[in-house]
């Protein structure tokens, strides 16, 4: 059996974006900062996933758990592909609670982030499907790890909080385009009523 600890896995994912990175910079040969800064805020959420999606929830003695990979106790696989079937098969209402709360709300910043940094994202079809899309990945990625559980209700949860996010960002755009238009200061409104 291998075992992954949680510093491990960060500092793995750490070194293949700065590497994913810098490499990008050098191809290009030039760096927008600002844009740097915007996929930083998506590492973050991706470092944050991946302590959800694949760490054990519990801890012992404080510490995070590490992840487990037994090629021999993978098979067979864990997954539910029953829709809405198992949703509520927990133990308690607070387990039941963060498993509905915490699938939905992971994902909302992807809904956000994926329009602000990949233009070719700004439709809301377009940002479900890539936060659908990474949700099956991680879900298929923890068949590899016998004590995680590949489940489709996490898949619909996980998009379904890459919606919400999305709606939050629109809204959000939408806001912005109106104060644009509409300045709300009187002073604002003055320049512009002398303007028009």
């Amino acid at each position: 059996m291998t075992e992954i600890s949680f510093l491990t896995g960060e500092l793995l994912l750490a070194g293949i974006w700065i590497a994913v990175r810098a490499g990008l910079g050098i191809a290009r040969g030039r760096t927008d900062r600002k844009r740097e800064a915007l996929l930083l805020l998506m590492y973050v959420n991706l470092a944050v996933l991946l302590r959800f999606t694949f760490y054990p929830m519990s801890r012992v003695n404080g510490k995070i758990q590490p992840l487990r990979f037994d090629a021999g106790a993978v098979w067979p696989p864990k997954v539910n592909l029953l829709p809405l079937v198992h949703l509520t098969a927990y133990d308690t209402g607070r387990d039941l609670l963060l498993n509905l709360i915490g699938n939905f709300t992971m994902f909302i910043p992807s809904g956000i982030l994926f329009p602000v940094l990949f233009p070719r994202l700004r439709s809301f079809g377009k940002t479900v499907a890539a936060g659908a899309a990474l949700s099956l990945c991680i879900e298929l990625m923890q068949l590899l790890f016998f004590d995680r559980t590949t489940d489709i209700d996490d898949l619909l949860l996980n998009t379904a909080g890459c919606a919400a996010g999305y709606l939050i960002y629109a809204g959000l755009r939408q806001l912005c385009k109106k104060n644009r238009r509409y300045p709300d200061s009187r002073a604002d409104r003055k320049e512009h009523e002398t303007l028009t």
